[in-house]
């Protein structure tokens, strides 16, 4: 296999992958709390971990993915202060937080499919493991690591003398309240929720029984809870935004340490934030931008993602509607020199290697992307050009396998084949041919090919 090497957040230096058992990867995303619209902030990191796992993938690798719903635990502070964000949505939107979940995991995932991102091998809701985040946290009481106050079970970060590690706290010097809420009855500033209990003068629509009293689990319980049910006590790669570091991931890591007394993750790997205009993106600042709205301003999803490709996933990304054109001016022009293509022919393995190599230094995408530009304009059979781009598409997700003729689609043909491959891929053929139908009413005739390829004529 090529070598393949990660900046890992925990070592803060890049490293060769040398998973626990060869050949296979256990693989840990943070989702999405599923309480409101996503934002193109958070699909910067989940296009990022779609990098990763198609890197793995294209280079042998059999990765075992899995992802958790956070659809309970997520307070408004991350700091175990605040309201449920699912009971705040519930509020919010006049239904149920079961509606509220069921509502935004499908656009979620609906989002998911429109930016090309494989879905994980596992989706893990939190409510689905409430009696697994339980007996963890028992564990957790049985060795001394946990106390309670009038408001939940706690974690006692002084026992754990790694605790700043990974996210290098100053411990030492740490306020009350400067990074986490002012709580008085806590032992240590950093010490977290791992059952919370539910307030005395109301009655949550979601909480549980448990030997501390009824409530529900803490945000980062439920991620240390589940990796271990699915992917067991070790496992190599934890992936999310760099967001998640100094809290989440950190507290993630304690708890994990104290159940098993080792470091469980090998590999944690973390992407930068998107800016936008060159500033944060945020609700407070009335800036946060969705996928929708990306599509309402008539760009293909697609274009975002040739974006995020353009820039390392450990640097800014720095979204502005002038760089979306730009990417999706960049995309078109891609799409259509390859309809001129024809069929593959043979790989150029010049570039394949090339290729290879950029992508397994820490996915280094913009590089990648540079050596697509040189086989365009390399002197080689168009065939043979065609079928070299389609195996780097394998990492981009960009669907260059799907145009084979030059038939001169609409944005909105466009989109229409691109659902039409995305409900193959789910193996939704009810719509799949539904939507071939549309096509061939507007004089666009789709003939699959295998490996899910297809050419495009024009219908009589």
């Amino acid at each position: 296999m090529q070598p393949v090497y990660f900046y890992n957040t925990l070592t803060r230096q890049k490293e060769e992958f040398k998973p626990l058992k060869p050949g296979r990867v256990g693989f840990y995303t943070c989702g999405p709390t599923v309480y409101d619209y996503p934002h193109i902030g958070n699909f910067r990191a989940y296009l990022f971990e779609d990098i990763l796992r198609r890197t793995l993938e294209y280079n042998g690798y059999q990765v075992k993915q899995v992802m958790n719903i956070t659809d309970v635990g997520h307070l408004t502070s991350d700091a175990d202060e605040g309201e449920d964000k699912l009971e705040k949505g519930s509020k919010r939107e006049g239904r149920t937080v079961w509606e509220i979940i069921e509502f935004y995991t499908k656009v979620f995932k609906e989002n998911l499919h429109e930016l090309n991102i494989e879905d994980p091998t596992i989706w893990c809701k939190a409510t689905d493991y409430i009696q697994e985040q339980i007996d963890f946290a028992k564990k957790l009481e049985s060795k001394g690591l946990t106390y309670v106050i009038s408001d939940g079970l706690y974690f006692d970060t002084s026992k754990y003398p790694g605790y700043a590690t990974l996210a290098k706290l100053n411990i030492s010097g740490q306020q009350e309240g400067a990074r986490v809420e002012t709580n008085a009855e806590k032992r240590n500033p950093a010490d977290f929720a791992l059952w919370k209990f539910s307030p005395k003068d109301q009655q949550r629509q979601m909480e549980w029984d448990s030997p501390w009293g009824k409530g529900f689990p803490g945000w980062h319980l439920e991620c240390s809870a589940m990796s271990f049910k699915e992917l067991g006590e070790e496992f190599d790669i934890h992936a999310s935004g760099i967001d998640h570091i100094p809290v989440h991931h950190t507290n993630e890591r304690a708890q994990n340490w104290g159940l098993t007394d080792k470091e469980s993750v090998k590999y944690w790997i973390h992407s930068e934030f998107l800016l936008v205009d060159g500033g944060k993106m945020g609700k407070s600042l009335g800036n946060l931008i969705t996928l929708q709205q990306i599509k309402d301003k008539g760009f293909s999803p697609l274009a975002f993602r040739y974006l995020a490709l353009q820039v390392h996933y450990r640097s800014k990304l720095n979204f502005t509607w002038e760089a979306l054109e730009a990417a999706q001016r960049g995309y078109d022009n891609l799409v259509n020199e390859i309809k001129s293509f024809g069929l593959a022919g043979k790989i150029i393995p010049e570039f394949e290697t090339q290729f290879k190599q950029v992508v397994s230094d820490d996915l280094n995408t913009p590089k990648a992307l540079a050596i697509l530009q040189e086989v365009l304009k390399a002197n080689y059979p168009s065939s043979d050009k065609r079928a070299t781009i389609i195996t780097f598409d394998k990492i981009f997700g960009l669907n260059l396998n799907q145009i084979t003729e030059a038939v001169e689609l609409s944005r909105e043909q466009e989109e229409l084949l691109a659902q039409r491959q995305q409900a193959k891929v789910v193996k939704d053929f009810k719509k799949a041919d539904e939507l071939r139908s549309v096509l061939a009413e507007q004089g666009i005739k789709v003939v699959d090919l295998p490996d899910n390829q297809y050419k495009l004529e024009k219908s009589q």
